[in-house]
């Protein structure tokens, strides 16, 4: 049974390990999520333990789902911004474990970001992708708008410049 639950910054540390492992598998699966090969799991660790403060002053919210315990899937709701930002959030790191995909674990934590961004009085909702990449279908499902495509912005695991589709939603 698959449950998506909100992580604490104490829950999110005893989870390092964990999530470590989520975003390394992810990675060296091909997801363009801001890091590139070689990538090693200690690498994966710092990326999530330099998240904690973020976590501990409110300014982000960490949600996982897990499957018979084990964390398959997570996403991230930035909401820190500016004063004349607050009204909305970013949702970034939206990953699904190798093993867990094609179940709907993505789309189940983008409409749990998005319920927890509403309930922040957030209304516009933020997020980018690499272009003509499975996770554009996945944000398009739910209604997210294309913004606009910057080509060459980031570069995939193996290195290589490639397009980016910036994307957006009205809650």
């Amino acid at each position: 049974m698959t449950s998506i639950e909100i992580l604490s910054p104490a829950a999110a540390e005893a989870a390092l390990p964990d999530l470590a492992a989520l975003l390394h598998a992810c990675v060296l699966d091909g997801a363009s999520i801001g890091f590139v090969l070689p990538f090693a799991l200690p690498e994966a660790e710092a990326f999530w333990r330099d998240g904690l403060p973020a976590l501990q002053s409110g300014a982000r919210r960490l949600l996982v789902a897990r499957d018979d315990g084990r964390i398959v899937g997570s996403t991230q709701v930035g909401l820190a911004g500016p004063p004349n930002g607050r009204h909305r959030a970013e949702i970034t790191k939206v990953l699904v474990h190798p093993d867990a995909r094609r179940r709907g674990l993505g789309r189940a934590l983008m409409l749990k970001a998005e319920a927890i961004a509403a309930a922040d009085g957030r209304s516009l909702l933020i997020l980018d992708t690499r272009s003509d990449d499975a996770g554009e279908a996945l944000y398009r499902s739910p209604g997210y708008a294309v913004t606009g495509v910057v080509p060459d912005y980031a570069c995939s695991p193996r290195g290589v410049p490639e397009a980016c589709t910036f994307m957006h939603k009205r809650l």
